[in-house]
């Protein structure tokens, strides 16, 4: 977290002693804090490719649980086959945490030994 330190002026107490803004010279500073959020880092989720897993059940899992269609969830999956590894998204942490997860249960459920890992970006 970033902190930015601001000054401001302000004017000490009148000449008679109230507070009117009369000026006897006393000047002093005032500092305001203001916080700058940082973006959150990003990390990719990977699908690995396996001898097992049928190319359709990856399709119906990119289509699934990450919202790809059809085309794309084709594309993805034959760069997994192809490479051994392809990229399914990219989030922010807990996103792409719970995603890996769902794809692992999700695999599991079916009896499929698909794996998923995540990569910081």
């Amino acid at each position: 977290m970033n902190v930015e330190f601001l000054p401001a002026v302000c004017v000490g107490s009148g000449e008679d002693g109230d507070d009117r803004g009369g000026d006897d010279g006393n000047v002093g500073v005032v500092t305001q804090t203001r916080t700058k959020t940082k973006k959150p880092s990003l990390y990719r989720v990977l699908m690995l490719n396996d001898d097992y897993t049928p190319m359709e059940f990856v399709v119906h899992v990119l289509q699934r649980i990450f919202n790809k269609s059809q085309d794309d969830s084709v594309k993805v999956m034959l760069h997994v086959h192809q490479r051994g590894v392809g990229v399914c998204g990219v989030y922010t942490y807990e996103v792409a945490e719970t995603k890996v997860t769902q794809v692992i249960d999700f695999a599991r459920k079916h009896e499929h030994p698909l794996q998923c890992t995540l990569e910081k970006e």
